[in-house]
């Protein structure tokens, strides 16, 4: 491991120190071709790719100091060969880097994520590094006109995921994010994670059954949070304390979490008809395959999310106080009693003596 991150380091002092004597000529060199906006290639499949660098875009980019090869390694001469390798951002973004690139890139996580499996198998539609960050463009994460700037995840990741960026678009999350620009809306990876995304039905996943209660929690297990959002109850509480949430406490991967009800990205308030937890749709909902098959209009009459501490939880309120009681007044008789009995066998062995 350590000759092999000496090589690397070794590779990126030589790839800065080539840097350091090129000049402008080099970028010059490349724009002959790639300077030309018309300049592109037919794909085999028939589509077409832009082949046009904007250099006004890469000098107003994180990586405006560095030249073409110091990224393109492997061009020796002008003009190139026609395929050249897919640009490796580990050339520099490694723990320890010589260049001053951020060293807290999860590569390890992409490896083992959805999109690295799908890289190691030869997908050649597999996301790369510059897929969601950019090429020529790459800007900090926290930059408003970056590729992975919060408000502009759903859109990058939906050049892929387009059906689920329709169905995003549409939700309570995505109408907030997308139209109103409100930051405190979930973007893409707030739920499946940034690098190491990995598929709902491994348990390590952010998504997997016995994780979204957690997931969600990041927003709704914030009374302020859902005080802002007028929010009545706190969900993950009340969910937590139901029956649902004591069988995922337990380990159920069966039982119903907060997607198998709102779903995963069609969210919408209870009061819109288009929603999965609107009354008329909940028995289609509650009587999914798996849950409660045959569920019927009774299924809407009742209340979810109750917290039984609060006095809106109506008569549930009542039979939880009066158990509460009635558990402390048990326990005090029993403490009563055991002391009595204690000071009564005391007085039978001080008369004996």
């Amino acid at each position: 491991m350590r000759r092999w991150v000496g090589w690397w380091m070794l590779g990126c002092a030589l790839a800065v120190a080539a840097g350091a004597q090129q000049t402008g000529s080099e970028v010059r060199q490349c724009s002959i071709c790639h300077g030309r906006r018309e300049f592109k290639k037919v794909q085999p499949d028939g589509s077409v790719r832009a082949l046009f660098v904007d250099e006004r875009e890469l000098a107003q980019s994180v990586h405006a100091k560095w030249h073409c090869l110091d990224c393109h390694a492997d061009i020796t001469a002008i003009p190139h060969p026609p395929r050249l390798e897919k640009v490796r951002c580990q050339r520099c973004h490694f723990p320890g880097n010589p260049v001053g690139a951020p060293e807290d890139v999860n590569y390890q996580g992409y490896v083992e994520s959805v999109h690295g499996r799908l890289q190691r198998a030869g997908n050649p539609k597999a996301p790369l590094c510059q897929d969601c960050h950019g090429s020529h463009d790459v800007q900090k994460a926290k930059a408003p006109n970056s590729k992975v700037y919060k408000s502009h995840v759903p859109l990058t990741c939906g050049r892929c995921h387009e059906g689920v960026l329709d169905v995003y678009r549409r939700s309570v999350h995505g109408q907030a994010l997308l139209l109103k620009q409100n930051l405190d809306a979930p973007s893409c990876t707030d739920c499946h994670g940034e690098h190491q995304i990995l598929p709902k039905k491994e348990k390590a996943s952010e998504i997997s059954a016995s994780h979204i209660p957690e997931t969600c929690g990041r927003c709704h297990g914030s009374l302020e949070f859902n005080r802002k959002y007028e929010i009545p109850v706190n969900p993950v509480k009340t969910f937590k304390h139901s029956f649902h949430g004591i069988a995922n406490e337990l380990g159920s991967v069966k039982v119903a979490n907060c997607a198998s009800c709102h779903t995963s990205h069609a969210v919408l308030p209870p009061s819109d008809p288009a929603s999965s937890v609107n009354p008329e749709n909940i028995p289609k909902t509650c009587g999914k395959a798996g849950c409660h098959p045959g569920a019927n209009v009774n299924y809407a009459r009742g209340r979810f999310h109750i917290d039984p501490s609060q006095r809106d939880a109506g008569v549930v309120y009542w039979v939880a106080l009066f158990f509460k009681y009635l558990t402390a007044g048990t326990l005090a008789a029993l403490f009563l009693h055991i002391l009595l009995d204690l000071r009564a066998k005391l007085r039978k062995r001080t008369a004996h003596d």
